[in-house]
């Protein structure tokens, strides 16, 4: 099959015909479910066909399929790049993601969920992480009775059987054990680490872990739970293989760099093979504890260690888009940059800024709103800024339309990501998705839809900020917690009954229609003792 008809297939999925069984709902809700399995998503015919004669003929000059190169920032905050009004503002310049976002598309409402591990399983699967049971951050002791990707399925895999070369650079943190490692899940090839930062600075930092680190029994056991304490490579189809051990805050600190190396050797020899790739490049940063790489130890205005770390960031990120024109390939690739959840605030001083309630561990908009940029000469329009909602898992679907293969999408499992190409890629596209559905691990907690945010369980702390370590979750009451974030983006105030009633009647709707998704498509419980998802 051509590249052509395969991006026919994928740009034409929301503007065929509905099945008779999935009517477009009437009154405020304009979304079409056109399979059951699939989350319902707003129907733009129009800009869906803008979008395909633009990728015909993308595909006609260039006689492939386009590369897809997703940047993935660890624990970065809304508010730490210059185009979200940090940057120098806040003593880190990040010059190269701002000229993203003036060259491309800034989604000033990307989200994420609440932690790590659940927003990386949420972008390769698609899924809202109580579906695959990825819910919280996998630590090196934990054993899964069940291994959650024995029966997922990633982008990755979907996109290497149909000719892409699928890599990931740096962080995973979505499971250590076998049959749960990059390569053995998708990827073609890995390099990185398995864990996170925090896992391995624990016992290189006696100034701060002192307990740990002078103590040499309870210092044996910690390095005793993961045989994987270094940075390591795999291969589809091969045996993991150590690279070198992580034992010192030097090493650490070049992670990223080296991280760096290997995408760009990656995309080079992508190119010599004339072949599409995909790409997941994942920091180490800025996910305390920040060290610096070598020559950025006081880089940054701020001259601190996180401020220093946003700067290599931003400087890699730079590496990698010159790497994509150096090779020929920058107007064939889609580039997207984002964070995987709201600052960590829990490791104060050394951690990002949001301008929002809340922070990393929360579903208020601190912890799961983030920066998102799509960039792509030639395609994107440059200097485009829009509100519309984008979740990570979109990237799923996304990815799988740019290469021409929805069809592949499985159908025996729900799949909540929604194909966002044409809200992408057209000048004056809209996005695609009514709602974002918040979850605190496996716990519904509210929704976000047009400029409103419902909550029906919020995390409330004693702490200036709300943060991880000294909140609790607790249930709202008998109505939802609704705040328009438009005039109240802080989420300080609640709207009251007598002004805002009206907009209970969508949001109850909203939360009805999801929560049955899961009585046909029953979350899994992995052996995490967390258990089934409570959707109400």
């Amino acid at each position: 099959m051509t590249a052509e008809r395969l991006l026919a297939i994928a740009a034409l999925t929301l503007v065929s015909a509905v099945p008779a069984h999935a009517a477009e709902s009437q009154g405020w809700n304009r979304t079409v479910r056109i399979a059951d399995h699939l989350e319902p998503a707003l129907p733009h015919p129009e800009q869906q066909q803008a979008v395909l004669k633009k990728l015909q003929q993308l595909a006609a000059k260039t006689g492939r399929k386009p590369n897809i190169l997703i940047i993935l920032v660890d624990d970065m905050g809304y508010g730490d790049v210059g185009c979200n009004g940090g940057g120098a503002m806040a003593g880190a310049p990040t010059p190269n993601i701002d000229a993203l976002a003036q060259g491309g598309l800034r989604l000033t409402s990307a989200y994420a969920t609440p932690l790590c591990t659940p927003t990386r399983a949420a972008l390769n699967t698609g899924r809202i992480p109580a579906r695959s049971g990825l819910t919280r951050p996998l630590l090196a002791s934990d054993r899964p009775t069940k291994n959650p990707w024995a029966d997922e399925v990633s982008a990755a895999k979907l996109l290497s059987d149909s000719g892409y070369v699928t890599a990931l650079s740096g962080k995973w943190h979505v499971g250590e054990g076998e049959g749960m490692q990059p390569h053995q899940v998708g990827y073609d090839e890995f390099h990185g680490f398995l864990s996170v930062v925090s896992e391995y600075t624990q016992y290189m930092m006696p100034r701060k872990y002192e307990q740990l680190v002078k103590a040499p029994e309870k210092l044996k056991t910690y390095k005793s739970l993961s045989e994987y304490n270094a940075v390591v490579s795999g291969k589809k189809g091969e045996k993991l293989t150590i690279d070198y051990p992580l034992e010192t805050s030097k090493q650490m600190g070049n992670c990223d760099q080296d991280f760096a190396n290997w995408s760009v050797d990656f995309i080079k020899r992508s190119a010599e093979a004339k072949k599409p790739f995909y790409l997941v490049h994942a920091f180490a940063k800025v996910h305390f504890d920040n060290f610096a790489g070598d020559g950025y130890e006081g880089r940054s205005p701020a001259k601190l260690p996180y401020k220093d770390a946003v700067v290599e960031v931003d400087d890699i990120v730079g590496r990698l888009i010159a790497t994509l024109k150096e090779t020929g390939q920058l107007e064939n690739t889609l580039v997207f940059f984002t964070s995987d959840n709201g600052p960590e605030e829990d490791s104060y001083p050394d951690c990002g800024y949001t301008p929002f309630r809340g922070s990393k561990g929360t579903t208020w908009e601190g912890g799961v709103r983030v920066p998102g940029v799509a960039y792509w000469p030639g395609v994107i329009k440059p200097g485009r800024v829009s509100d519309g909602l984008f979740d990570l898992m979109d990237l799923f679907n996304t990815s799988l339309a740019l290469g021409g293969i929805v069809d592949k999408i499985p159908t025996e499992r729900y799949i909540d990501g929604i194909d966002q190409t044409s809200f992408l890629l057209n000048d004056d596209g809209e996005s695609n998705r009514q709602a974002v559905f918040c979850y605190n691990q496996a716990d519904f907690s509210g929704l976000r839809w047009d400029s409103f945010k419902a909550y029906f369980k919020v995390q409330l702390s004693e702490q200036p900020f709300t943060n991880i370590s000294m909140s609790t979750y607790v249930p709202v009451g008998v109505s939802p917690w609704v705040f328009d974030i438009y005039r109240d983006p802080k989420e300080r105030r609640t709207m009251s009954n007598s002004d805002y009633e009206w907009a209970y009647g969508p949001v109850l709707q909203m939360q009805s229609e999801h929560a049955k998704t899961f009585v046909k498509y029953p979350a899994k419980d992995i052996g995490l003792g967390i258990g089934a998802p409570d959707t109400h």
